[in-house]
């Protein structure tokens, strides 16, 4: 339904990364609306993700029908902009995928950009789930991980929360997803090494954490709460929500 009967479709990602997820939605959208214009807008702080982001678009060739326009910028400083500017673009799909945890007033950001919404305009949220081990690890476990990250441990509810304060209407599909993180157990291995610095956001943690916290961190990840055990395997609970405000 987003751009029913409209000549042109204006898209907002906040937050987007590299582009593989915008560019499937976009192409998502052309097949929905075959002939009608994409707008692509952008938001994204990091240059060298806005760099290989360009670079997938230029290698793409069914884009013709689509605009981007990138703003290098975080999501509040992009709302300082549009607020000094006095932009009243206005967008018919918006989505921000796994990038509230870095947001300093989740609140205020969700408000401001569901106001860019047009009329019969969406908001997608993708964040993780109160099922997953995240959710599990941030509010049981806490006390094993250290204490370098500064991310926000929001997860669906906490967002959810928020929407109800805000009076937003919303819908919200829960998304299974699993990882495996065996190698996490396996003394010495290049991966499970890599897999535990993005699990506690701590570059080298094997190798700087002391001895009792690795175990109580590697106890955790293996409770029924967080992983399952599937052909020998650890497969930790990486479980999405996709919540779509109106």
């Amino acid at each position: 339904s987003l751009g029913n009967g409209k000549s042109t479709i204006n898209v907002l990602g906040v937050g987007s990364g590299t582009g593989e997820q915008d560019l499937k939605m976009i192409r998502i959208l052309q097949a929905a609306h075959p002939g009608v214009f994409i707008d692509n807008e952008i938001v994204e702080p990091n240059p060298q993700h806005v760099a290989a982001y360009k670079e997938l678009v230029n290698q793409a060739p069914d884009l013709q029908n689509v605009s981007f326009i990138w703003h290098q910028l975080t999501s509040s400083e992009y709302k300082q902009q549009v607020k000094e500017k006095g932009a009243h673009k206005k967008f018919d799909f918006i989505h921000m995928i796994q990038m509230l945890y870095r947001v300093e007033d989740i609140p205020n950001t969700i408000k401001f950009f569901h106001s860019r919404l047009d009329h019969h305009g969406k908001l997608l949220i993708i964040i993780l789930s109160d099922s997953s081990g995240w959710a599990t690890l941030w509010k049981k476990y806490r006390h094993c991980l250290p204490s370098t990250d500064s991310g926000h441990y929001i997860t669906s509810n906490g967002i959810t929360d928020i929407l109800k304060r805000l009076g937003f209407e919303y819908a919200v599909f829960e998304f299974p997803s699993g990882w495996d993180i065996t190698e996490c157990f396996i003394e010495g291995d290049p991966v499970g090494s890599l897999m535990m610095d993005f699990l506690t956001g701590t570059k080298n943690f094997l190798g700087t954490a002391p001895p009792g916290l690795r175990q109580r961190l590697q106890e955790a990840l293996c409770q029924p709460e967080c992983s399952s055990k599937k052909d020998g395997r650890i497969i930790f609970s990486n479980n999405l929500s996709m919540i779509v405000v109106e």
